[in-house]
């Protein structure tokens, strides 16, 4: 029965999200499940897309519509419960009727929402890709072309202008509008203290991305999109968010509406530099036959590195299994070095140590 599997899609999204510590959306997630299976207007909404798969992200993308309309002051009612709009989660019995009635009364504008793809550019995750970028670049002062797949507004093209501390350690600007704190679980790793020891500063000559629908950090529906999908309990990931968007404002970095594969065919390596390019959560929606010609042109950079002109690859995808997510890192033909773990908001990383 389609409304039966939609249905448990969004069980599985609010089961996620207690995980991942947004007591708000699971609770409501489970409210909207629950709507979804008893034909409520959730089952309306999302009447168009019997056949959606988890990896669609369903129940994301209606949830960020109806943020967005809280964070447009579209939804006064409903803002009142949500800490993104100065509004306190206390009960979501109180909360849930003003979500549902939202639900109700937007349907051109959820149904616009739920036709395009979420996209958090979640800034937490710059934690890990930093992190495999200072383990990755051998000497300081080397230049570094720094390339994005599924970049959505290109914010972690700017990483090495975030502030990372953990205990004792800290590295970047220390006047940066972005700080990940707490970006270790436990002690920093070896290679991580060597990497920032060896870098003082990243020098950084290029910044590109890729997505097949970019958006403009810049302009006000582009922040509205990034907003809207940080789940409304998380203001950390929104005060994150917002330091990011400033430092994009001063920052360039340019972002193609393009496919992974065809974006990296149009890649190649220059003299006197190294070549990085890293990819965060995005593999999940690029089609196997699409992520085997990613892996071809990857391959063919590979082969064409040396020492006069670097090639690295920083990963941070799922498992396999799905279990947890993993920051990896490929220098040229180079073995996969697996360097640490962090669930997919990438705060806080955990080195698993050698031999894992």
């Amino acid at each position: 029965m389609p409304r039966e599997h939609v249905a448990e899609i969004f069980a599985q999204q609010s089961r996620s999200c207690a995980r991942l510590g947004s007591p708000l959306y699971a609770a409501l997630m489970s409210r909207a499940a629950d709507d979804v299976r008893m034909g409520g207007p959730c089952a309306a909404a999302v009447a168009e897309h019997p056949d959606t798969v988890v990896d669609d992200a369903l129940p994301l993308r209606l949830f960020g519509a109806v943020h967005a309309l809280a964070l447009t002051g579209r939804a006064p009612d409903l803002a009142a419960h949500y800490p993104s709009t100065g509004g306190t989660f206390g009960r979501a019995d109180a909360a849930w009727p003003a979500f549902r009635a939202v639900v109700a009364a937007e349907p051109e504008w959820i149904g616009d929402w739920l036709r395009r793809p979420p996209q958090t550019n979640e800034v937490g995750r710059a934690s890990l890709l930093l992190a495999g970028l200072l383990y990755a670049v051998p000497s300081a002062q080397l230049p570094v072309r720094l390339f994005e797949l599924g970049s959505s507004a290109g914010l972690n093209l700017r990483a090495e202008q975030f502030r990372y501390v953990a205990g004792d350690f800290a590295w970047g600007p220390v006047d940066s509008s972005v700080l990940l704190a707490d970006a270790w679980d436990g002690a920093v790793p070896d290679w991580l203290l060597a990497g920032a020891a060896r870098h003082q500063a990243l020098r950084i000559v290029e910044r590109r991305g890729c997505d097949p629908s970019p958006i403009d950090p810049l302009s006000a529906d582009g922040s509205l999109a990034l907003r809207a999908y940080v789940w409304p309990d998380q203001t950390a990931r929104l005060e994150r968010l917002d330091g990011a968007l400033r430092i994009a404002a001063k920052v360039p970095a340019t972002v193609e509406a393009a496919g992974a594969a065809e974006f990296l065919s149009e890649m190649d390596l220059e003299p006197g530099t190294l070549t990085v390019l890293w990819h965060s959560v995005m593999r999940q929606y690029v089609p196997a036959a699409e992520w085997a010609a990613v892996e071809r042109e990857l391959d063919r950079l590979a082969r064409a590195s040396g020492p006069d002109a670097g090639f690295a690859v920083v990963s941070f995808e799922p498992s396999d299994g799905g279990a947890e997510f993993r920051l990896s890192v490929r220098s040229g033909t180079g073995p996969v070095q697996m360097l640490a773990t962090a669930h997919p908001h990438g705060l806080p990383a955990r080195w698993p140590g050698p031999g894992a």
